[in-house]
Formats: structure tokens, C-alpha cells, sequence
């Protein structure tokens, strides 16, 4: 099976070089891959053209709705590394959507990239199987909160959590909206006993105002509780934009 794709335009993979913009690999060069099609359907999504199709119910915030034909692509495992390779960083990150949901398919891929350091951003909600985990060097696990919209069964499985929270190789990222989304995070860490330095705190956002504004309380809270904070580098540079 092909891999199935975002676009940046109708017929143009999601496939580009950047600087990591989230997480514990921000600021670092790297080629993303965007995928397309997600298990949640979060009300603040900043890529519902991965998901949000003519059709689809789910609610989201702005109401649109998007055409399959034009936002999604599908390409062979051989045409994708040739892409990805082409770019020539030494990190590849796997985005979405949810990209475990076509893990065949990418183990086939990281198969064709001997050398690549890789690292996957998942909501969480679905393992990697064995055939893809020992080709991922790090995971970048973000639950989703009540203010996502997605009901918890579906969006804190907890035996999915449970394996996260005993892999080092993930690190898990929370989206903030509101200072009282935190006692979620804290909840969730005494439960699943996961280290404070293993958790960073994000602020919900697609401008580098609202960005900046809930920042200025996220720091104080994460000092409070030893969390890392990370920003959204990419909005700064360029915006809410694809391919970026």
C-alpha cells in the first residue's frame, strides 16, 4: 500500500525541509513528512486539512470543511524516500494527522532511509508495531485534553499511556489553552508516573500573539512544576502556513 499524503498544493506532497518549530528537537534542521488522516478530530486542530473532509461531521472550530481530491496524495514508499532523501537532513520527522495509522507502510519507507534519525509525532492513541518501533529514535506523545473536544476514552487510552509513559524514547508534549488545562497534565503524570522533565507544556496556538500572551502565565506554571516549556518556533518564522 502507498503512503497517503497532505498537500501544500493539489497534487504536491507535504514534504519539506524545516527547522523542528515544538518539542525537545526545536530549532533543529530536519525534513517533515505530513500525512493524512487522524483517529481525533480536535476542535483547535491547526491541520484539519488532514482530516476535516467534505462530509466529515466532527466539529471544528473555524467550520470548514476540506476537499479530499486536493488535500491528500498518495505516493509509493520508493518516490517518498527518493523525496525525502533529495532534501538531505539528517532528521526526519513524521507528522499528521496520525501518522500510526499507515506504521506498514512507513516501516516499508524507513526501510529505503538507512542513516536517517527519525522521530514521529502521535496523539498517543495508537502503538507502534514491531516492525516500525526499533526503526523510531524518539516520539513526541501529545495527549489530548478535555478542551481538544474529543471525548477521554478515545484520547487517553490507558494502555497506550501506560506503554508511552514506560518508553524513553518519548517525550510527551500537552497542548495549554487555559492555566486550568495544567491540572489535567498533573493528573495524568501521578497516574501514569511520568517524569516531569519528560513533559513539556505548549500553548494552543496559530499566532505569535496569542502565543506570546499565554506564555507569560504557561513559564510560571511550569517552573511550578518542573515541566519544560516549548514554543511554536514555526509560527514565528513563517506563520500558519503548510510546508512550513
Amino acid at each position: 500500500m502507498p503512503l497517503t499524503l497532505a498537500t501544500t498544493a493539489p497534487g504536491e506532497p507535504e514534504i519539506f525541509a524545516s527547522l523542528q518549530g515544538e518539542g525537545p528537537s526545536a530549532g533543529l534542521p530536519c525534513t517533515f513528512i505530513r500525512l493524512s488522516r487522524c483517529n481525533l478530530a480536535c476542535l483547535w486542530c491547526d491541520t484539519a486539512y488532514t482530516w476535516h473532509f467534505t462530509g466529515d461531521n466532527r466539529p471544528h472550530r473555524d467550520g470548514i470543511t476540506h476537499d479530499r481530491a486536493t488535500n491528500q496524495v498518495t505516493l509509493s514508499e520508493d518516490d517518498t524516500a527518493a523525496r525525502i532523501a533529495a532534501l538531505g537532513q539528517p532528521r526526519l520527522v513524521i507528522t499528521g494527522g496520525e501518522p500510526l495509522l499507515q506504521a506498514p507502510a512507513l516501516a516499508r519507507l524507513l526501510a529505503r532511509l538507512p542513516g536517517i534519525r527519525v522521530e514521529v509525532e502521535t496523539n498517543g492513541t495508537v502503538g507502534p508495531p514491531a516492525a516500525l518501533d526499533p526503526l523510531i529514535q524518539q516520539y513526541n506523545v501529545s495527549p489530548k485534553l478535555a478542551h481538544s473536544g474529543n471525548p477521554a476514552e478515545l484520547a487517553l487510552p490507558p494502555e497506550r499511556l501506560r506503554d508511552w509513559a514506560a518508553n524513553q524514547r518519548a517525550w510527551f508534549k500537552f497542548v495549554i489553552a487555559l492555566p486550568s488545562d495544567v491540572d489535567e497534565v498533573l493528573a495524568l503524570q501521578g497516574e501514569y508516573k511520568i517524569a516531569a522533565e519528560r513533559i513539556f507544556l505548549m500553548p494552543e496556538g496559530t499566532d505569535s500573539a496569542t502565543l506570546r500572551e499565554r506564555e507569560k502565565w504557561l513559564a510560571e506554571l511550569c517552573l511550578r512544576h518542573g515541566f519544560r516549556m516549548s514554543d511554536r518556533l514555526h509560527i514565528h518564522l513563517y506563520g500558519d502556513t503548510r510546508g512550513t
